[in-house]
């Protein structure tokens, strides 16, 4: 009880002294200089973020990047070792095609769909009931849309009724499903996977697309029917250069997305039957393999795909601003 006891004491010392220091750093910003004060201001709210960054994010990745040139148990270092052993081991260039299977596939396939939703629906009877159907999957946690479409690829032997939706509806139709566990035929079950992946982001491809339409001025929009153009016309014309910036923004965002799934491939298959990406294999090696130099070359390799993406979003901000001056 007294242990309790203290440690609730220093507790309450220690968030005192907290906001004693912050309300006496407050205090000197306020008497100081204008030019001062700013300065003093921009350190004081700067520097705990900066602090923040340095230790939680920019050494663990210097710490990452030396792991992935030691041995398993970091005794030793091996060079690029662990990056050849990325490249040359047969169950690894496994992981590599299925995370580019991913990133070709899902980004085009989420942000095409929200975008072909959002023309379809708007301005239609409606529109709020549709956009709130799609949009609803965004509110389910990856672990929980992997149990749902889990269960809606479930197989059971021929014999016995399917409870999975999927393999039953295939059952109705007359399709011959012996053998037929999904989720361990591969390379079907990686499209299985990003189906639940699409399933989520296409949700938020189409509002930030819908709202994107729907700020494109309607003079344009009533110009171009009074010239009598198709509806593909408008499409490739009109709507698409429109909303330009607002797909390479969705589509960059998903791949993003894309790059880190994890929660998907671990609940639905844990990395079995050709499925695992870069991301829950970095994970596997590292913590269940006890391989820390493997996994922290994989971790490498993913910052480094994540590179180009970041800065060709930032090259489209800035172009974005100059267009706007």
């Amino acid at each position: 009880m007294d242990d309790w006891q203290s440690k609730v004491t220093m507790l309450g010392v220690g968030v005192a002294a907290f906001f004693g220091v912050v309300g006496l750093l407050l205090l000197l910003a306020d008497r100081a200089p204008k030019t001062g004060r700013e300065k003093f201001q921009l350190l004081f709210f700067m520097g705990p973020a900066s602090l923040l960054l340095l230790v939680g994010l920019v050494y663990p990745s210097l710490k990452t990047l030396m792991y992935s040139f030691q041995n398993s148990d970091g005794s030793q270092w091996v060079g690029l070792r662990n990056y050849k052993w990325m490249f040359t081991q047969d169950d690894i260039l496994i992981v590599l095609r299925n995370t580019g299977i991913w990133i070709l596939v899902t980004p085009l396939a989420a942000t095409a769909i929200g975008l072909l939703y959002a023309i379809l629906i708007d301005r239609k009877r409606g529109e709020v009931v549709a956009k709130t159907l799609l949009f609803m999957p965004m509110a389910i946690s990856f672990v929980g849309a992997g149990i749902i479409w889990k269960f809606v690829y479930e197989y059971r032997s021929p014999n016995k009724d399917q409870i999975g939706l999927l393999p039953q509806i295939m059952k109705w139709l007359g399709f011959d499903i012996k053998g037929g566990a999904m989720l361990m035929n591969a390379p079907l079950n990686t499209f299985l996977l990003i189906v639940v992946m699409v399933w989520i982001w296409a949700g938020f491809a189409m509002v930030v697309l819908s709202a994107a339409i729907k700020a494109i001025p309607t003079d344009i929009i009533e110009a171009a029917r009074l010239d009598g153009v198709s509806s593909w016309q408008m499409f490739w014309r009109i709507t698409l250069p429109s909303v330009r910036p607002s797909v390479i923004v969705v589509y960059m965002t998903i791949t993003i997305g894309v790059l880190k799934v994890f929660d998907i491939v671990r609940t639905m298959t844990q990395g079995f039957h050709e499925t695992s990406v870069v991301a829950y294999e970095m994970y596997f090696q590292a913590f269940q393999g006890n391989e820390y130099g493997h996994g922290a070359a994989l971790a490498v390799a993913l910052f480094v795909l994540v590179l180009p993406i970041v800065g060709f979003q930032v090259h489209q901000m800035r172009r974005q601003r100059q267009e706007a001056r």
